[in-house]
């Protein structure tokens, strides 16, 4: 009889932490979530991710708030979101780079385990910038006059490691180019050293777009498969002669051991605002098209990136230890 008893009892708190566990994910969001952007503050992820949480408040029925952490070229904001209390209230933006940093340095943690994958979101439209009065009309002109002039072309990303400095040492390995790479910390910092003729060109996603738009930058090249919708005159890397296609789609994620209903909740309020019409208004101004990716979805792609990361860090030679 003693022994049913405690057995009753333990059976009693297995069903009341359960369904304690269902009624939290049945609250959630209960308080605002924070949403990490891995980023500087003004730049196109910023932006995007900004009016993608704007676009979403209305369906999560809470506040989003965005929360800016960059460094480690968009690592360090998932790298300290993993530690987080994996309750949903504390999410991130994952750029690509999360999925090739263990293969260029040491990292405290592993894309494919210590991350709950909840929605694919986008890709960027990346592109080559120099100033209006730079002697380059057209990006065959730019790549001609660095093989003629080997390490004098200086050129401006938001970080080693990222999509930007991986493509554009693509482009010079195919090229039979040498150029130096000067890593910044965003878009603001970019668009200064240009406009102050500290580099010769810039490597970004549309930050650039006031600034090509006013005329003081020219836009050489885009890197998606097919020309952009806001600059049509401008050629595709392929165009150019150069066999690339680079738009790094990008999504969220949480901490590992995130309730599932709280991940649904989390995707749905999402895709969602994916759809709502201030959102898709604001990706057109910046030139990206959505990409969305269910949550199972989004791990398997995550997967996927680790193989293909490896495989192009290890090509190019860019292990750091």
């Amino acid at each position: 009889m003693k022994n049913i008893r405690h057995l009753c009892a333990a059976f009693a708190v297995a069903f009341v932490m359960v369904a304690g566990a269902d009624l939290r994910a049945q609250e959630f969001p209960a308080k605002p979530v924070t949403l990490v952007v891995p980023w500087p503050a003004g730049g196109t992820t910023d932006i995007g991710m900004r009016a993608l949480a704007t676009a979403t408040e209305k369906y999560l029925k809470q506040k989003i708030v965005t929360e800016n952490r960059p460094g480690a070229a968009g690592v360090l904001g998932p790298q300290q979101v993993v530690q987080a209390t994996p309750d949903g209230y504390t999410i991130v933006q994952i750029p690509i780079t999360v999925f090739r940093a263990p293969f260029m340095r040491k990292t405290t943690f592993a894309p494919e385990n210590d991350l709950t994958y909840i929605i694919g979101v986008t890709g960027y439209t990346f592109g080559v910038v120099v100033r209006a009065d730079a002697p380059w009309k057209t990006f065959q002109e730019f790549v001609a006059f660095a093989k003629a002039n080997p390490g004098k072309i200086n050129y401006g990303t938001p970080g080693a490691g990222t999509s930007l400095h991986l493509t554009m040492e693509q482009i010079a390995a195919k090229q039979g180019i040498k150029w130096t790479h000067v890593p910044f910390k965003g878009t603001a910092e970019t668009t200064s050293a240009l406009l102050g003729g500290h580099i010769d060109a810039v490597a970004d996603a549309t930050g650039w777009a006031p600034q090509v738009n006013a005329g003081q930058f020219r836009l050489l090249v885009t890197w998606s498969a097919a020309r952009s919708k806001n600059w049509p005159d401008v050629p595709t890397l392929k165009e150019a002669g150069v066999d690339l296609v680079s738009n790094s789609p990008f999504g969220i994620a949480g901490p590992k051991g995130m309730d599932p209903k709280v991940v649904q909740v989390l995707h749905d309020a999402f895709k969602k605002g994916l759809e709502d019409p201030s959102y898709v208004e604001s990706m057109a101004k910046l030139d990206q098209e959505a990409a969305y990716l269910s949550s199972d979805q989004y791990r398997k792609f995550a997967l996927e990136q680790l193989v293909e990361q490896k495989k192009l860090i290890e090509d190019l030679g860019l292990r750091q230890d």
